[in-house]
């Protein structure tokens, strides 16, 4: 049986040479309710498909690796209860098993990989969880950002996260942390996170050219491009730094610990924001996908 199992449309794309982009699905099955998740999914979906690039949304289901969904696919992942969160540590247990479960952003990156997808999108990676000098949690993703040759555009690190820890141990990786169109490294929801980025490139086809350099240079690992949320659609990070330490009291208190905190505190900011924060979500997402078509079409 072939290891990916790729819709018509990325069967197509694939031999024809079109530009395509990796889509998580951890965002559909862990990061929004229904039916906002396959609403967005099919927005960010069409997005790509106006900026001149093909989608290509990965997922596990009954043990397969899905390069791209059609529409009864995503609509059973959208409303599934109990899908794994796929990581590199249980992604073969899970093929072999049969099992269903969302891509994060290290399982996505090693399936674009084998499908050889160079671009993919997200809302934002994981990284250093505050506190992680006690509970060591600190998410694949970074790992999986210097090993896997795929470029990222994420809005930054979640903003719940430990964004000074998340850096130091990217520059420790060698990863390239490179903002887009400014100066200041975004954290998710808002433009600004109070830190300058070690790397600023001003076009899809400088990130393009950088992602080449690193292939000719025989440098392993891909480049996180931090693409800030649009201006009309930011919560500022003065609003939301109390809310997101209430979560985090909140979390620690009911033992939330491992894979359960992210989709946790995501859940709480959006109660405590009513709502505010998932709008901002899905636009944060949108704006990275069309940017991650842009750099598509350069590699293409």
């Amino acid at each position: 049986m072939a290891l990916l199992t790729y819709t018509p449309e990325l069967q197509e794309a694939r031999a024809n040479g079109q530009p395509i982009v990796a889509l998580e699905s951890t965002i559909i099955t862990h990061g929004m309710p229904w039916p906002q998740n396959k609403e967005m999914a099919q927005q960010v979906e069409g997005d790509i498909r106006a900026a001149g690039a093909i989608p290509a949304t990965i997922a596990v289901i009954d043990g397969e690796i899905l390069i791209g969904l059609s529409e009864a696919q995503l609509d059973r992942l959208a409303q599934t209860q109990d899908a794994l969160k796929l990581s590199r540590a249980d992604l073969a247990v899970a093929l072999a098993t049969g099992r269903t479960g969302a891509t994060t952003v290290a399982a996505t990156m090693i399936c674009a990989r084998l499908a050889g997808v160079e671009v993919f999108a997200t809302g934002g990676i994981g990284g250093v969880h505050r506190g992680a000098e006690l509970s060591f949690d600190v998410s694949a993703d970074l790992q999986e950002l210097a090993q896997t040759r795929v470029t990222v555009v994420a809005a930054g690190a979640k903003a719940i996260l430990d964004l000074p820890k998340t850096l130091e141990v990217l520059e420790t990786l060698g990863v390239p942390v490179i903002a887009y169109g400014q100066d200041a490294l975004p954290a998710f929801w808002s433009r600004d996170s109070g830190r300058t980025s070690p790397l600023r490139m001003d076009s899809a086809a400088q990130i393009a050219a950088s992602h080449n350099m690193r292939a000719q240079l025989g440098l392993p690992g891909g480049q996180l491009v931090a693409n800030p949320i649009p201006v009309a659609d930011e919560l500022p990070s003065a609003m939301l730094a109390p809310l997101i330490d209430t979560a985090l009291r909140e979390a620690q208190a009911q033992g939330i610990s491992a894979k359960d905190v992210t989709p946790f505190l995501l859940r709480r900011i959006f109660e405590l924001t009513d709502g505010a924060s998932l709008a901002a979500n899905i636009s944060l997402v949108r704006n990275n996908a069309r940017l991650a078509a842009e750099i598509a079409r350069a590699l293409a």
